[in-house]
């Protein structure tokens, strides 16, 4: 037993020396480093703090999170446990929300505390917003009365607003001080962000007059007033507003912080770009995975978690399916005389959905970024219909070339050309049309256009062909 004790102590010493630093741990293609997973798993299995705290502990919360995603779920909670102290909670908002919520649950209230408290107000929001009421304010209990107070005020705003993002550290001076004096403040103020690039004037009730950046507090002589070089703040954020909106603010007037303001106008935060840049992320990815129809499915998600996610809209789409096989079952008759027609079908349709799906991706990308709007829908309706006429003409001519060969039939070839024009057309109608039409009547164009375009295309194609051979082959 000694011996083996011996062991273990000297894989203990060795392993605390191997060279993982910096972006070491990271492979050429940005994954983990196996290597450093399987020494990670080791030292966990051995409980090797030694390790753990040179070369984990030290990771910056973003490569923390990496790690978190890369091991198993046993080892998350192992790792968390032999941290303790050393753990940086700061690492749970770069990671999914399940397991956020598995590693939050294994932990102490009394920890969970001690580590928001040390947070900054948003990070420290973005993991309590998870937790239930009970727990959320038994940890709140525990913190000081200020930060109390600012977590809840934050809490209090809806999801996904400015009031939930921001942070509620900040600097704010009245107009009449001096520059002197504000940066005399900014130095002896222990309770002062410790970063920031603004600083707001405020009077007396709290109310945003507007701000000053820290180049222009460096440049000016101390006995300047902060009023003579504040600007006006012509972008404050209220903090009801939809964080997209929040990010479009920025992205439009290249802010890197704004003001967010009450419905009075009272300074209660300040939104930072790196917030922003968290939204944006989170938008697109929103935004991509409900155009596929699966809401807001993450890869922790367990088997029936992700079927319950993806089954409401493939019911609508088997829905809409047995529409589009209606189309074709009123043409039975001609489909048993002439067979090639249900060898070409899928090419209509396929195409058409293509077709569909490129408009509506672009339509949904330009209605949520607000760079489609009622005054260039109009403009934008006629482009699409123009490159759907075009994208007719060339593909069904070339379709209907090889249909006519295919088939050793000229009527064969320009039956399918002639269905190909009008259900691209159709495609790029409806591409632009419903998500525009669903975005007018308040629903997300993101989550539900999909379906409905899929099923134009599937209708309109399967009719146009069947109803075009029917009608073409009986004048024969």
């Amino acid at each position: 037993m000694e011996n083996a004790g011996d062991d273990d102590r000297t894989a203990q010493e060795d392993r605390a020396h191997l060279p993982f630093e910096g972006e070491d741990i990271y492979a050429e293609d940005g994954s983990i480093r196996s290597d450093f997973l399987m020494h990670v798993g080791a030292a966990i299995a051995d409980r090797d703090l030694l390790f753990l705290r040179r070369h984990v502990a030290r990771l910056h919360e973003s490569e923390m999170g990496d790690l978190l995603e890369a091991i198993q779920p046993e080892q998350r909670r192992q790792l968390v446990s032999l941290l303790g102290a050393d753990f940086d909670l700061a690492a749970l908002t770069e990671v999914d929300e399940a397991i956020r919520l598995d590693i939050v649950e294994h932990l102490p209230n009394e920890q969970l505390a001690a580590a928001l408290g040390e947070m900054d107000s948003d990070d420290a929001v973005y993991i309590l917003e998870d937790l239930d009421q009970k727990d959320q304010e038994e940890i709140l209990s525990k913190l000081p009365f200020t930060e109390r107070i600012r977590l809840r005020r934050s809490l209090d705003y809806p999801e996904s607003t400015a009031g939930r993002r921001m942070q509620t550290e900040f600097v704010a001076v009245p107009p009449f001080w001096t520059v002197g004096q504000t940066i005399d403040y900014m130095r002896e103020d222990g309770d002062l962000p410790e970063s920031f690039s603004q600083i707001f004037v405020i009077d007396p009730t709290f109310r945003l007059l507007g701000a000053v950046d820290l180049d222009r507090i460096l440049r000016a002589k101390r006995g300047t007033k902060v009023e003579a070089i504040m600007r006006e703040t012509n972008h404050p954020i209220p903090a009801e507003m939809d964080q997209e909106e929040a990010a479009q603010l920025f992205e439009q007037y290249d802010l890197l912080s704004a003001a967010v303001v009450d419905e009075n106008g009272r300074l209660v935060g300040v939104l930072t770009i790196d917030d922003v840049v968290d939204v944006i992320q989170e938008e697109a990815e929103e935004d991509l995975m409900r155009l596929g129809g699966v809401g807001d499915e993450e890869l922790s998600d367990t088997t029936i978690e992700t079927v319950r996610s993806r089954a409401p809209w493939l019911l609508v789409n088997l829905l809409t399916a047995f529409v589009a096989a209606s189309v074709i079952s009123l043409f039975e008759a001609t489909i048993e005389e002439i067979v090639a027609l249900a060898v070409l079908m899928p090419i209509v349709a396929g195409m058409g959905g293509n077709a569909g799906s490129q408009t509506m991706t672009v339509t949904v990308r330009a209605l949520a970024t607000r760079n489609l709007d009622i005054h260039n829908a109009w403009r934008v309706v006629r482009r699409e219909a123009g490159v759907g006429i075009l994208h007719g003409v060339a593909f069904g001519l070339m379709i209907g070339l090889v249909a006519g060969v295919w088939f050793h039939d000229p009527n064969i070839g320009g039956v399918i050309a002639a269905a190909m024009l009008i259900n691209m057309t159709a495609a790029a109608l409806a591409g632009i049309a419903i998500p525009l039409f669903l975005d007018r009547a308040g629903a997300d164009p993101a989550v539900s256009s999909a379906v409905f375009v899929t099923a134009v295309t599937d209708i309109v194609g399967f009719f146009a062909f069947l109803g075009i051979a029917t009608w073409w082959f009986a004048l024969r």
